[in-house]
């Protein structure tokens, strides 16, 4: 047995994956070698590899074509591609001052790819492995969350007749101690549902009768889910469409309703619960206590092994209902506005990306009133400055800072007219200034109001045939380069990296631009890197890695932001390297190298270069 071996693989992430016997295979095989600063342990283009090399002291550098690509560290394997592929090493592997390998047999290590988890990692594609990595972890209350709704105690179903009365309806309901029916016979497609909450606002505050068509009242389409959705599929899906019931389906047919009510069982964390609240909320302690009850709602879900995107969709149908409600409370102090408006949001919350609260990025656009008639855009103005007020301090109530650079509502707000002016202006002229407010208005998405913003989006579609203004858009994403050395060692401050600046907005940038080549209109970040796949402006692999490089991002920070708020900290975006696990760091260096590669993807697709 060499020494040293046993209790470093214990500690090595893949061979953490083997089984004890499978590790002490590995130890009687294995032989010790050591190198001298410049040797050559593998040669690109020379001998075929004949073992797996473990770095156990020392580092080593990765040549190719007489370019240092990589410093190898403590951990890190190498040698594997070229004996696993029987093929010429693809890079010379150089050591680096005195080196310590442990070199595993090709028998020996083909041997332990039996097991199914080692072997995925030196298999996979990065993509894969950060998927896999950021997709572990899942508690007890994951089990819940990804319980097929199927397999839940469902409410038994109750129908009634197509041409049942409200009356009928009501007694069958009452019958069934439920507060729904369904509308449509066994057998037969169900057209719709009626709920308690239909008898009180379509009957009995309209003053219909008793006699009144059931169908006439039915909320319609019936919105439904298969049975093999999973929870936090259904719980997502009630939060977007805003409803209480939900008919789950199985080979065609209705076998039961889940019920907003099944899933408040863990109350002021439970985002559903959340929402209910929010359609009461008032200005005093429930308006305060929003940013506790969200963080510790976003805690329970990342606990329960909910992905990071399915999270920053809860949280912003959490918000867009909040500014919702909000905007209630401002018109009914203000009265009826004097003419239709729309509010935005933009960044991560317009993105849906949101996880915890952060700095406001809103703004107001409202409509045009008519030409010449200066009093009533004297009184539109006035209106929705007041408006804008109110709800944007609400919001600093709720948790929500104002944005050190005013990009809020009671700054950024104007008819639609002038809105649109203004984005053609950023547009047509794309100086330093323009591009950094075009970055942040093209997230935009409505939240509250009634006003038609499609031209809006339309000019912001638009911008994609404007050649030196995409240019100077993708340019954004090369501002702040990933954190790694000339040999792929991550460069800290103080042991720390700003994940946000150094990793996640350049991606975020990247993906921006490609979307609107892609013609796209999507604003989640995966959503328009899918798109950029499909269009080809990106290459799939380059794509795909990037899909599972920012879900990584993402599922970082919120964890590091959580563990912060537990320790009663403030949450940030730097992530303190030292803390993280060998193979943590690997991805994370993983990670910037693929940021690296798209960084690379954009400047020569764009020629930004060219710019000057």
């Amino acid at each position: 047995m060499i020494p040293r071996l046993q209790d470093f693989l214990q500690g090595q992430h893949p061979f953490t994956l083997l089984t004890e016997s499978e590790r002490e295979r590995v130890e009687a095989a294995a032989t010790a070698r050591t190198f001298p600063d410049g040797a050559r342990i593998l040669a690109q283009d020379g001998a075929q590899s004949t073992c797996l090399y473990l770095l156990a002291d020392g580092q080593a550098r990765l040549v190719r074509d007489g370019e240092e690509l990589q410093v190898l560290e403590e951990g890190d394997c190498f040698g594997y591609p070229s004996m696993m592929s029987r093929a010429a090493p693809a890079f010379d592997v150089v050591a680096a001052g005195e080196v310590l390998a442990h070199c595993v047999p090709e028998a020996v290590f083909r041997g332990l790819l039996g097991n199914r988890d080692f072997a995925e990692f030196f298999l996979q594609s990065l993509g894969e492995r950060l998927q896999r990595v950021t997709s572990g972890g899942v508690t007890a209350l994951g089990g819940e969350l990804t319980t097929e709704l199927g397999d839940l105690d469902l409410r038994r179903v109750v129908r009634v007749a197509p041409g049942a009365t409200v009356q009928q309806a009501a007694r069958a309901m009452r019958d069934a101690r439920d507060d729904f029916a369904l509308v449509g016979a066994d057998g037969d497609a169900v057209p719709g549902i009626v709920t308690d909450h239909d008898f009180q606002v379509k009957v009995l505050a309209e003053g219909l009768g008793p006699d009144t068509p059931v169908e006439k009242v039915m909320t319609r389409p019936l919105k439904t889910l298969t049975a093999d959705t999973p929870v936090h599929g259904a719980l997502l899906y009630m939060l977007e469409e805003r409803i209480h019931h939900l008919p789950v389906v199985r080979d065609g047919g209705i076998i039961g309703v889940l019920t907003a009510t099944d899933l408040l069982r863990h109350q002021t964390t439970n985002p559903l619960y959340l929402m209910r609240r929010l359609d009461h909320l008032d200005r005093g302690e429930s308006l305060a206590a929003y940013r506790h009850d969200a963080a510790r709602m976003v805690e329970r879900l990342f606990r329960g092994g909910l992905k990071v995107g399915q999270i920053g969709r809860v949280f912003g149908s959490l918000n867009d209902a909040l500014i919702r409600r909000l905007c209630k409370l401002a018109e009914a102090e203000l009265g009826p506005p004097p003419c239709p408006y729309a509010w935005l949001v933009f960044g991560s919350e317009g993105r849906m990306e949101q996880a915890l609260l952060t700095d406001q990025d809103n703004a107001l656009v409202y409509g045009d009133t008519p030409a010449g008639d200066a009093s009533a855009a004297a009184a539109a103005k006035d209106y929705f400055a007041r408006l804008a007020a109110l709800v944007v301090a609400d919001l600093v109530t709720a948790g929500f800072p104002p944005c050190p650079g005013g990009c809020m509502a009671t700054s950024w707000n104007r008819p639609l007219e002038a809105w649109l002016e203004t984005v053609r202006g950023w547009i047509d002229v794309p100086t330093p200034d323009n591009l950094m407010v075009s970055s942040i208005f093209f997230d935009f998405r409505a939240v509250a109001g009634t006003l038609d913003v499609a031209p809006l989006d339309d000019l912001v579609a638009g911008a994609a045939g404007n050649q030196l203004f995409m240019a100077h858009l993708a340019r954004v994403s090369l501002r702040f380069k990933p954190p790694l050395g000339l040999f792929q060692q991550i460069q800290a401050t103080d042991d720390k990296v700003d994940l946000k600046k150094r990793a996640i907005a350049p991606v975020v940038a990247a993906a921006r631009v490609w979307g609107l080549e892609a013609g796209t209109r999507a604003r989640p970040t995966r959503e328009r890197l899918e798109s950029a796949i499909e269009a080809g402006v990106a290459s799939r692999d380059l794509g795909q890695t990037l899909i599972e490089t920012y879900r990584f991002l993402l599922q970082l920070r919120l964890r590091e932001q959580l563990a912060a708020l537990a320790g009663g900290g403030v949450p940030g975006n730097d992530v303190n390297v030292k803390t993280l696990s060998s193979l943590q760091r690997r991805h994370l260096k993983d990670a910037f190298g693929a940021i690296r590669e798209m960084q690379g993807a954009v400047a020569q697709r764009y020629r930004t270069n060219a710019l000057g």
